[in-house]
């Protein structure tokens, strides 16, 4: 089969670099998945770019995966052959450490992720554990699917995390993939968004969205804000972001990656309870609510589609800012 791997050269085009692999062999509690479409997720990008050290060499990155079961484990019992799915960031945990005992598989100290520690979905087929395998909802397009399994999943948490009151203001730094449908759940569900981002196509996605506002990143909303997630990997966003938050309010940081922060000055940017948070990784059960919701609410990513041949070329566009919403890989027609 055909895949990209990522190729030890950061911070410009060929971050990855194709190769050719031998299908996978799926083990006991495993599926084979034909790869139809592939989300280009900004940590994507950071792995690449050695920002986020890969955990092996040559791993194909790749973890917002749609596509259809053509193998499986002979221990696989819930999904057959045949079944749409998604493959997602978390690719295994323990089931026996202590946060997983309490329900919070996504601090699990044993976890594996897919595109990190296994190979992804930036190939023609990629194995998963059934247990982290997603059924997809019907309402979805395979391109529409692909940006949900990370970028809907993580802004999901994100959003939950930042405690939004009912009909409360949310600030969203950065406007890529997860902000964009983020921002459409927040609105859907009666919220007031306002959007602060460098980019001049993303305000206008953002307004055309619902977005009450759009500035740019380092500037102020025009109203205290109930909450705020910081999307965007720059450190020097978390104190302008905590000054914009009323009392009381919460300031959620969604990436796996950021940039150094600036000292903090306690009285303009954390005092009167305001909280600084963190989101690591995703529970499936945060899948699972994502999906359903994004479903129920009809949330609609923007979608930039790339063919096979151009993953690097997806990679460096999104480095440089050169769309809006999200971009998927499309593999050729079987």
């Amino acid at each position: 089969m055909r895949a990209w791997e990522v190729s030890g050269m950061p911070g410009r085009a060929g971050r990855l670099r194709p190769v050719d692999r031998s299908v996978p062999v799926p083990g006991d509690d495993e599926l084979l998945v034909r790869v139809t479409t592939c989300g280009v997720c900004r940590t994507d990008l950071h792995l690449a770019d050695l920002e986020l050290p890969p955990h092996r060499p040559g791993v194909v990155p790749g973890h917002e995966v749609v596509g259809v079961v053509v193998g499986a484990g002979r221990s696989t019992t819930r999904l057959d052959v045949g079944t749409r799915v998604g493959i997602a960031w978390l690719r295994s945990t323990c089931g026996r450490c202590e946060a997983c005992r309490a329900g919070a598989e996504n601090l699990c100290i044993h976890a594996a992720f897919t595109g990190w520690d296994a190979d992804g979905g930036f190939a023609e087929y990629a194995v998963v554990p059934e247990g982290f395998a997603y059924e997809l909802p019907a309402a979805f397009s395979d391109e529409e699917a692909a940006p949900l399994l990370c970028s809907g999943i993580i802004g999901y948490r994100a959003l939950r995390r930042a405690h939004l009151p009912p009909g409360g203001r949310l600030g969203i730094y950065g406007f890529g993939a997860s902000a964009h449908l983020t921002a459409q759940i927040a609105i859907r569900q009666g919220a007031q968004v306002h959007v602060l981002t460098r980019e001049a196509a993303a305000r206008d996605l953002a307004l055309e969205l619902g977005a009450a506002s759009a500035g740019p990143a380092d500037g102020r909303p025009p109203c205290p804000l109930d909450s705020a997630i910081l999307f965007a990997p720059v450190g020097e966003l978390v104190p302008v972001a905590l000054e914009a938050l009323s009392q009381g309010g919460t300031l959620a940081i969604a990436g796996i990656h950021l940039s150094d922060v600036p000292a903090l000055d306690y009285a303009r940017h954390l005092f009167r309870e305001r909280t600084l948070t963190s989101v690591t990784a995703n529970t499936r059960a945060d899948g699972e609510e994502l999906l359903r919701l994004a479903a129920a609410l009809d949330v609609r990513p923007s979608v930039t589609t790339y063919p096979f041949t151009a993953v690097d070329q997806a990679l460096d566009d999104l480095a440089r800012g050169r769309f809006a919403g999200a971009a998927v890989v499309r593999m050729p027609e079987a």
